[in-house]
């Protein structure tokens, strides 16, 4: 019953982080919503017994994917600047 319950709020959080990441316009704040969602992900195929795809989902997804996404957000300039 517990572990069920905790599935389905995982889905859920999984769910509105993605929702989150496309729809909103601040890229910064669509990469976070990004990396959080891989962390739930992470958590979910850690529960369902694949702890080395976590790890990987963990270390790729949300580690390396945000630094990566980060960094070329820093180095492009941003139309509204630019007015």
């Amino acid at each position: 019953m517990i572990f069920e319950a905790i599935q389905v709020l995982l889905l859920a959080g999984i769910i509105s982080t993605a929702f989150i990441a496309l729809k909103e316009k601040d890229l910064l704040v669509s990469v976070v919503a990004m990396a959080a969602m891989s962390l739930l992900l992470s958590a979910e195929f850690y529960l369902l017994q694949a702890p080395d795809v976590a790890i990987a989902e963990a270390a790729i997804g949300a580690g390396l994917t945000t630094v990566v996404y980060i960094t070329a957000i820093k180095k492009t300039s941003r139309w509204e600047d630019e007015k």
